[in-house]
């Protein structure tokens, strides 16, 4: 009853400004999702807010349109800053600020690493209204940046807040809690609750509203979810049989390692399908040009590390594949978040052998349920296995050779550009793409 009431709610009803509401209607938004719907009147009412909520479910919209209502009212420079544990993520949700505030006149610079510290100083000199940053860059401009500071910032988000309370982040996270006013609105999103995000809580919100929009850890109903167990030696054919049966579809494939992620989308392209991969190795506009090709449908097959696995919104991902299981259970939430978003259906397949079995049954006790298993005959995967091997054999080899000729992260510079195959920054020579760690 009470979900149903909060589905037809409007815009308009949660006291959402018309201006904001046409943006809204402009991006496809007719009505608010859950999050949106429960958390915006807590955060027009002045309340610090916690809010937990399934990715694809309308978390970025939950937080800019209070903060851009807001602006409106009191229009300043370095209004909010928003944090986000990776580039691609910040990227993201400053465009989604630019689109709601298109109407308003609002001004966002992006600080991530990878990308010129001096067109970003150049940018922060304009004097946003917004900030989006990742940690460590946010801190190094706070540090070198003549002229500016964050004491007049009025709210600060934490988006995917678990991830920005790992190792990496943790320190620089702190120094720029120092660095902020206290009287401030604080927003914490993410879609999985942790200690550490419990302890930041503590530290840095006052009397928050706490938004609870899914279960502990839950994935959407939407979501169809199997798993196959498998001898390690085979996963490969099984990963071509799979991306063969779907050959329509457009698939995201998570991998453990950025070298496998290179070796995968080498050994798919020399079978004829269209895959490119993404990772953490790659120089920021490598990474970006990836990502555009995916959602442009240049190539429908994303080879990918978890970098990519955090609040991107790529509308048209029909399938998720796990290549390699993630060591942390919490990291399948939010691999198989990339499909089934806002309404849409998806499929999400574990390929799971017998190295990785304790941390797949880590995911079913997590997400609370036991899978059933994808249906496949062994005898008519292996069929593949010629054909797969040859083509595992020259990516080898072609990571051989590029590996002697790139001695830096990100790769060559423009012969590396006019390649086809930009798969890049290959750094050494050949790479198992199994991981050593058990």
């Amino acid at each position: 009853m009470d979900e149903s009431k909060e589905e037809t709610k409007s815009f308009q009803e949660l006291g959402v400004c018309d201006q904001l509401i046409e943006a809204c209607d402009n991006l496809g938004w007719k009505n608010p999702s859950k999050i949106q719907a429960e958390a915006m009147p807590h955060a027009f009412e002045g309340k610090d807010l916690i809010g937990l909520a399934q990715t694809g479910s309308g978390k970025t919209g939950a937080f800019a349109i209070p903060i851009l209502q807001s602006l409106l009212d009191s229009p300043h420079a370095f209004f909010a800053c928003v944090l986000s544990p990776t580039r691609e993520l910040a990227i993201q949700i400053a465009e989604q600020f630019e689109a709601l505030g298109s109407g308003i006149g609002v001004k966002c610079a992006v600080l991530v690493g990878g990308i010129d510290q001096v067109q970003q100083s150049i940018a922060l000199g304009k004097r946003p209204h917004i900030i989006v940053a990742t940690p460590g860059r946010l801190l190094d401009h706070l540090s070198n940046t003549k002229g500016f500071s964050l004491r007049t910032i009025k709210y600060l988000v934490l988006d995917e807040a678990d991830r920005l309370l790992n190792e990496d982040f943790e320190k620089a996270l702190d120094q720029i809690l120092n660095a902020i006013p206290r009287e401030r609105r604080t927003y914490l999103f993410s879609a999985t609750m942790t200690k550490k995000v419990r302890k930041l809580q503590r530290a840095c919100l006052r009397n928050p509203v706490k938004i609870e929009a899914a279960s502990k850890y839950s994935t959407v109903d939407t979501l169809k979810q199997q798993y196959r167990f498998l001898p390690a030696k085979y996963k490969d054919c099984y990963l071509i049989y799979i991306l063969t049966e779907m050959s329509g579809s457009t698939s995201m494939v998570f991998t453990r390692t950025c070298d496998a992620t290179r070796l995968l989308a080498l050994m798919l392209r020399n079978l004829g399908l269209r895959a490119i991969p993404i990772s953490g190795q790659m120089t920021q506009d490598k990474r970006l040009g990836a990502l555009n090709k995916f959602k442009a449908g240049e190539c429908n097959i994303l080879i990918c590390t978890d970098v990519a696995s955090r609040g991107l919104d790529i509308p048209s991902v029909d399938m998720v594949i796990n290549y390699d299981i993630p060591t942390n259970s919490k990291d399948y939430i939010h691999r198989v978040g990339r499909t089934a978003r806002a309404g849409r259906s998806g499929v999400a397949i574990s390929l799971v052998n017998q190295y990785e079995l304790e941390w797949y049954i880590q995911i079913e006790k997590l997400i609370g349920k036991k899978l059933p298993e994808y249906p496949a005959e062994e005898e008519e995967v292996l069929l593949l296995l010629e054909r797969v091997t040859e083509a595992k054999r020259i990516s080898l080899m072609k990571i051989k050779e590029t590996g002697g000729k790139r001695k830096h992260r990100g790769g060559g510079d423009d012969d590396d550009n006019e390649e086809v195959h930009k798969y890049l920054g290959v750094k050494k020579g050949k790479q198992s793409k199994k991981p050593k760690r058990k």
